[in-house]
Parts: structure tokens; sequence; C-alpha cells
């Protein structure tokens, strides 16, 4: 049971650490432009050649 004096701290600073990661990340513009991203993700980059073979 002692060892819970270190553990709920700990638990404690590391998720007030992850809600000012968030929080930062909604700040600085992350999630503005979520269907951009998605898009960009499959969208060709290059032209398909008819030649079947690789590069």
């Amino acid at each position: 049971m002692e060892i819970l004096v270190f553990l709920v701290p700990l638990a404690l600073a590391l998720g007030f650490a992850g809600l000012l990661g968030f929080l930062w990340s909604l700040k600085s513009g992350q999630y503005d432009d979520l269907d951009g991203a998605a898009w960009r993700a499959i969208a060709d980059d290059e032209p398909v050649s008819g030649q079947g073979g690789s590069k």
C-alpha cells in the first residue's frame, strides 16, 4: 500500500502532461484539416505507366 504514495501522484502527473500535450496540439492547429491529410494519403502521386514492370 505504500507504493500508492508514489503511483497515484505519478499517474496524476502523467495524465496532466498528456492533457497539456493535447491542449498544445489543439492550439497549434494540428486538427484543423482532418480531411486533407486523409485524401493526400490515398491520392496517386505519379501516373501509372503501362509497362507493368517495376522501376
